[in-house]
């Protein structure tokens, strides 16, 4: 690998198996499942809206005719959604790479059907729980990975999410628990790597930030929608002053498939990690506590009913 990552660094994936969250046309799942499928993976674009998946896989294949995709409907805010998919990916086989791309960003306070504050529900408490369901499969690879994307705005959060996560204690702060959700990314990747190594299984666990990114992202988390009035125009503006979500996604494409550490995190090299070609980059102090960690995966075992095998 060259000291300066770029697209082409990407390896062969011909005969590997890599299930990509939230693969929303034009995002950064989208662009993530492109260039593996590009370089010959089996893809799993994972979504909770069966229409929009298939409009991402046409793109695909529109850019590689003979992509191999397969579609798999999830809906991480619902924990019965994740069982599900799960269960419906057992018959794929062994899974080289999970990239945990999909969330929210911002929502409007509301509780999912589970008593799960949104936001932690569809960016941590979900993507835990298809992580642990889908760990044998991953294991059985021989040398899997799990990519989580985090955020740069994990450095905003003042606290870990240690509390009782169906209990909202004092006003709710959307980007508080936004940053929170994202800390709580990086918790999830360090002890799951910690675990895995004591463990001697055959798995890494890294994160990715994508920098400040154009994507439909803080458009659909303020409006619900990413078109339409001042949606049109927040995400207009967004975009005219982000780098693409084609550049957004390098950091986890660098992460699903460069000879990396576990807990490495990738992040773009340019001023204040916004954009620019995908590094190692380092996280806040509050995101080292590897205590935090550690009490926040028993939580995260308990809230959503399994024992990591």
């Amino acid at each position: 690998m060259s000291e300066k990552w770029k697209v082409a660094d990407l390896p062969d994936q011909t005969g590997r198996t890599v299930v990509v969250t939230g693969p929303t046309l034009g995002g950064l799942g989208h662009h993530t499942a492109l260039e593996l499928a590009r370089r010959g993976a089996r893809v799993v674009l994972a979504g909770r809206n069966p229409a929009k998946v298939e409009e991402t896989a046409g793109a695909i294949r529109g850019e590689v005719p003979d992509a191999l995709l397969e579609a798999l409907h999830l809906d991480l805010a619902s924990l019965a959604s994740v069982r599900a998919a799960a269960a419906a990916v057992e018959q794929i086989g062994a899974i080289d790479v999970l990239v945990n791309n999909a969330g929210v960003m911002a929502t409007p306070y509301s509780r999912t059907a589970d008593g799960l504050e949104l936001q932690m529900a569809t960016n941590h408490f979900g993507p835990f729980l298809l992580t642990g369901l889908l760990l044998p499969q991953i294991a059985d690879s021989g040398d899997g990975r799990v990519v989580n994307v985090s955020s740069l705005f994990h450095n905003y959060a003042l606290k870990p999410p240690l509390g009782n996560p169906r209990d909202q204690i004092g006003r709710y702060s959307k980007w508080r628990v936004y940053a929170q959700s994202k800390l709580a990314n990086l918790y999830a990747t360090a002890e799951l790597d910690r675990r895995l190594r004591e463990a001697g299984l055959p798995v890494r666990a890294l994160a990715a930030h994508p920098g400040f990114s154009g994507t439909h992202l803080a458009a659909n988390g303020q409006y619900g929608r990413s078109s339409g009035g001042v949606a049109t125009i927040l995400d207009a503006g967004v975009r005219a002053v982000a780098q693409s979500a084609a550049a957004g996604a390098w950091p986890s494409l660098m992460a699903a498939t460069a000879d990396l550490p576990g807990n490495t995190f990738v992040g773009p090299a340019g001023p204040g990690q916004l954009g620019g070609a995908p590094r190692k980059v380092g996280r806040s102090r509050l995101a080292r506590d590897e205590e935090a960690a550690r009490v926040l995966w028993e939580i995260s075992e308990e809230t959503v009913d399994l024992r990591y095998p």
